[in-house]
């Protein structure tokens, strides 16, 4: 039977992806801690449709607004490792990329009393010690990268990569990884950016979006018999009112169409065991 499955996982940033840019004046703070505001929102419109969600959120987060990410846990919805600060691990030199990674964790097993099963690095840039981390401390799953759009593969450890030759691939290891897109992210169609002198404008119209999205969905169900697409949301992002209606009418038309919706750790134990029936 064909089968195809809507993650909804959202990046619970408030301020502390402003903090890594250096915005750190009282209004984009505040434009951040809006975040609280939506997440609160968003579980609502989870809860009233009994979907469970994967929530990745940075410790510096936990640590600032636990009520609020004890409330995401006990409505029964994934946390996952989203580092400690909001700083990419490429941006950040080898020792404190691993503090920072083990930082998260211990937040994370504070929070739920055990680490996370899954890992998305802040600004989806990896750096070439990132997936021996995340293995180290025990994830089964990155969602980092985007070698695909609707299926998981196991990610690579180890490349070579340089402009003037061919790619030569690293060795091929057990952690699933997840792909995402910066076309299923709210954060670039919506969110107006001003950063020294680069402009994000973002501001996109919303029902645009939704219909790229559903457009999206629509493909994998056609071309795949079996396959998941993951939409990424930012709780001070799509909390916005006409951006939580497009949330509403994205489930809506997803289940339509006959979507599942599961979370990301439910997906990779899912990849598995397709992997070791054979069937993927």
């Amino acid at each position: 039977m064909p089968r195809h499955i809507a993650c909804l996982s959202f990046d619970f940033d408030t301020w502390s992806g402003f903090a890594s840019r250096g915005m750190t004046t009282p209004t984009p703070v505040s434009r951040g801690e809006f975040g609280v505001v939506g997440a609160g929102r968003i579980l609502d419109l989870l809860g009233s449709r009994g979907i469970k969600a994967s929530w990745y959120v940075p410790g510096v987060v936990i640590k600032t607004y636990p009520q609020a990410c004890e409330r995401i846990l006990r409505e029964g919805h994934e946390i996952g490792h989203h580092g400690w600060s909001h700083v990419p691990p490429a941006a950040l030199e080898a020792t404190k990329e691993a503090d920072e990674f083990a930082l998260a964790v211990e937040a994370i097993k504070q929070l739920q009393g055990k680490g996370p099963v899954g890992y998305r690095s802040p600004s989806w840039d990896l750096s070439d010690r990132t997936i021996d981390l995340i293995r180290e401390h025990g994830c089964q799953y990155d969602s980092s990268m985007m070698g695909h759009d609707c299926q998981p593969y196991f990610a690579r450890r180890g490349d070579v990569c340089v402009a003037d030759a061919p790619l030569q691939f690293g060795e091929v290891t057990d952690l699933v990884e997840i792909p995402i897109s910066w076309s299923l992210d709210d954060h670039p169609h919506f969110e107006f950016f001003r950063v020294g002198g680069a402009v994000m404008p973002g501001l996109a119209n919303a029902n645009a979006v939704l219909e790229n999205w559903l457009a999206d969905f629509e493909y994998m169900t056609r071309t795949n018999e079996w396959g998941m697409l993951v939409f990424t949301f930012h709780p001070y992002v799509i909390g916005r009112g006409h951006r939580m209606m497009m949330l509403e009418k994205l489930i809506d038309g997803v289940t339509k169409m006959g979507a599942e919706f599961h979370t990301l750790e439910q997906v990779q134990q899912e990849y598995r065991d397709r992997v070791k029936a054979g069937i993927a």
